[in-house]
């Protein structure tokens, strides 16, 4: 709705009460304008739209891939969102994600924990909760900021530079985006699964994303000891999830299927097959047997058979069966197929590295079976990005018949070779790597889980390292202080992005000339106002 009708509503509403003496209906309207969003599902369904929507361009034009950065406290969030209108004008296919990962590291009350779901599972519905109050306070700042100029306006009795606010507001664009939340494997049963996911879409998530790893047994996707489930135990889980997406009334929420089997050499548990060639065959025809047709069977045994054959899976001291070596990518493809037809809205593929024609080879497979497949895709700080790109450079020059010899494969990291040619193209690659495995590879949304946890220790590094050495304050000041200015960081006015202005507004509405205000002129904020 307009300002002007926000405006009317409230002016009505005030009009017909008995016990509303004092109350400004504008005050009201902006109040309203600055909590669009009620709750945690008006949340979901609003950016369920924004996801519904991308996905359907993307279809059309690959060039219009999405992408997001890992956020764990709600500032960072916060700050992520402004950074993004104010470099480029609009919040347009840039969503927050929420990583498992650093919910583990940053937010258990255990302390920094693995990421194997063992920290608190109400800590990721609590911090979904989180991002979005901060994002929520960003529409507030920023719109109270716009009411304050649209009165030194009218003060000033510049009708144009009002009007020019006022369509300002009436087409503001809140810092509210999507959200991909993890949700691991879903801590527990397909039960745990619903429950948890409700809590996660209630605090305002549009978009669960859920692995295939048996949920007690859970590593980080880049780690070693993987143990996946058969295919039916996470269709379970997928359908808890759409059932928690339905009974909220989150009809077009978004499920991302995740699979962890390129890197998992284990499974739990057979899967149950009721005939060859059923899903639950198909999922055991990968795992590594010997054949003891005509064999007396030994104690404890389990056996299973195949085109005639008695073949015994073989089974580790830990309980667990192994898949036949070489077997990961093409698990990869079955599992996306089924989890797609099985209600799935989006894939993710877990790999070891970023090469474009590693993910492509498998999501050719998996097109050429739904010509819609689509990837969210971990462009994951567990790379070494700068050593996996120059070794793709020198192993392709090496392909064609290039001169290499001036380069060491196994030191290609060194600084020595930055400003070599095959450094260059490597950072090239690097630098378009998202264009290119979205045209190449559809993948509709690119990630970075872990990024503000690497940027927050090296910030903190380089600033300690300064302030507690020879530079002391100017250490701060020069890096941190300065810099914030030259930039136009907003939180260089921390007062005003902790919500100071936005509380001196509400002491006037509330008290009138009596208000105590903090931003008078001893407020020492006022010594950034340039």
């Amino acid at each position: 709705m307009s300002y002007q009708t926000y405006l009317e509503e409230a002016s009505k509403l005030i009009g017909k009460s008995n016990n509303m003496s004092g109350i400004s209906a504008e005050a009201v309207a902006r109040m309203r304008l600055q909590n669009r969003f009620r709750t945690g599902l008006d949340i979901a369904k609003y950016t369920a739209k924004i996801m519904r929507a991308d996905m359907a361009a993307y279809d059309l034009d690959h060039a219009k891939y999405t992408q997001s950065l890992g956020c764990w406290h709600g500032f960072i969030a916060q700050q992520k969102v402004i950074s993004i209108k104010k470099h480029f004008g609009t919040t347009d296919r840039r969503y927050l994600y929420l990583s498992g990962w650093m919910v583990a590291a940053l937010r258990s009350e255990f302390g920094p924990l693995p990421d194997q779901s063992m920290h608190e599972k109400t800590s990721v519905p609590a911090l979904v909760e989180e991002l979005y109050t901060f994002l929520r306070q960003a529409d507030a700042r920023e719109l109270g900021m716009l009411f304050r100029d649209i009165d030194a306006a009218r003060n000033a009795g510049d009708e144009v530079k009002e009007r020019q606010l006022l369509d300002k507001v009436n087409n503001y664009q809140t810092h509210v985006i999507p959200i991909i939340a993890d949700i691991d494997a879903g801590f527990g049963n397909a039960e745990a699964t619903y429950l948890l996911a409700k809590k996660m879409i209630e605090a305002g998530a549009c978009a669960l994303q859920i692995e295939n790893q048996v949920s007690d047994e859970k590593q980080c996707g880049h780690q070693d000891g993987k143990v996946t489930v058969p295919h039916e135990d996470f269709v379970a889980k997928i359908r808890a999830c759409r059932y928690a997406f339905l009974e909220l009334g989150v009809d077009d929420g978004i499920i991302v299927a995740r699979t962890d089997s390129l890197g998992a050499g284990l499974t739990k548990q057979i899967a149950f097959s009721a005939k060859e060639g059923d899903i639950g065959d198909l999922y055991n025809s990968y795992l590594d047997c010997d054949d003891v047709t005509g064999q007396t069977p030994s104690n404890g045994d389990v056996l299973i058979t195949r085109g005639g054959r008695t073949l015994r899976p073989k089974r580790l001291p830990s309980n667990l069966y192994q898949f036949r070596e070489g077997t990961g990518a093409d698990r990869c493809v079955l599992d996306c197929i089924n989890a797609i037809n099985n209600g799935a809205d989006l894939l993710w593929i877990e790999t070891e590295k970023p090469h474009v024609e590693q993910i492509a080879s498998m999501m050719d497979k998996i097109r050429d079976v739904i010509p819609t497949a689509k990837l969210v895709y971990n462009n994951s700080p567990s790379f070494n990005w700068t050593l996996n790109f120059r070794q793709q450079v020198f192993d392709a020059w090496q392909k064609e018949g290039k001169d290499v010899s001036a380069y060491d494969r196994a030191k290609l990291m060194s600084v020595d070779y930055d400003e070599s040619e095959l450094a260059k193209e490597a950072d090239e690659r690097i630098r378009t790597f998202q264009a290119d495995a979205s045209m190449r590879a559809g993948i509709f949304h690119h990630l970075i889980t872990l990024p503000t946890y690497h940027t927050a220790a090296l910030s903190t590094d380089n600033l300690a390292k300064e302030y507690f050495g020879s530079q002391g304050m100017l250490g701060y000041v020069a890096n941190v202080q300065r810099q914030e200015i030259r930039q136009g960081i907003a939180c260089v006015k921390h007062q005003n992005m902790s919500g100071s202005d936005i509380g001196d507004d509400h002491k006037e509405y509330f008290a009138g000339e009596a208000a105590l205000k903090a931003g008078g002129i001893h407020n020492t904020m006022g010594q950034f106002a340039a």
